[in-house]
């Protein structure tokens, strides 16, 4: 029996179906649920606007610790980033980025710039921008994974060194997931999980994800996006990207 933060995600979506195809997986996958499982609760929260106290109370409710204001924040910026590059956001998750705002630092900056391009572009520009990126005729012009960053090739030794990694941290595939965990969208949300806690891993292991297989990489790829010729709006997503690793790398060469 599904409990009753999965339904409100669900009819808040419009469906089973809708739900698993912004969020980037199977529907039977979705099927299959009886709860929202830790590691999808940001990105349902992200895509549907039911608050993850709800999707999850027994993680994120009243009674549950308090996670540090600054990994929250991390959490969600991780987490709509994922969204972001997992699929072409709907009509829905556009308007809501339309109300972006941001303060005159760096990160604000591009959280509002990333506004101003939702506003300006309507749901089928911004769905052909992700076509011609991401899936393409065959491919799209950029392939945002580790071993294709790293070596030139798809499926190559850094995918393989991260699923050690995540085997050893006791992080296990999601059931159905298609992608390869090494893609931009897949680390994303490992790191969300992370970082609000709702993944349970040793200490040091959002430092040893972070250093060992997105910061060798991920920035470049966020620095290619930025400046594609075919994105308006992912451009956007691109310069978000690249401002966030940028402080996430120097948050974690500070000392433990």
């Amino acid at each position: 029996m599904r409990d009753q933060g999965l339904d409100e995600a669900i009819r808040a979506a419009g469906g089973i179906t809708e739900l698993a195809r912004r969020i980037g997986i199977s529907q039977p996958s979705v099927s299959n649920w009886e709860r929202v499982p830790a590691e999808r609760v940001l990105s349902v929260e992200a895509v549907t606007g039911v608050a993850r106290s709800i999707l999850r109370p027994d993680l994120y409710g009243a009674n549950t610790p308090a996670r540090d204001e600054v990994d929250a924040a991390r959490a969600q910026e991780y987490a709509l980033l994922a969204t972001l590059l997992a699929r072409a956001p709907d009509a829905q998750l556009l308007a809501r980025l339309a109300r972006l705002k941001g303060d005159p630092s760096p990160l604000g900056m591009a959280h509002a710039a990333l506004g101003e391009a939702a506003a300006s572009l309507d749901i089928e520009a911004v769905g052909r921008e992700y076509f011609d990126l991401f899936v393409g005729l065959g491919r799209g012009e950029l392939l945002p994974y580790g071993s294709y960053y790293l070596t030139g090739f798809l499926y190559e030794r850094p995918l393989a060194r991260l699923r050690g990694d995540l085997a050893r941290l006791g992080i296990a595939r999601a059931d159905r997931q298609s992608e390869p965990e090494d893609s931009a969208a897949t680390l994303c949300e490992i790191m969300a999980a992370l970082a609000s806690g709702s993944i349970e891993a040793p200490p040091e292991a959002e430092r040893e994800i972070f250093e060992k297989h997105i910061a060798p990489w991920m920035g470049r790829f966020f620095a290619d996006l930025a400046i594609s010729e075919k994105a308006q709006f992912y451009a956007r997503v691109g310069a978000l990207g690249q401002t966030f690793m940028e402080i996430e790398a120097q948050a974690f060469r500070l000392p433990q």
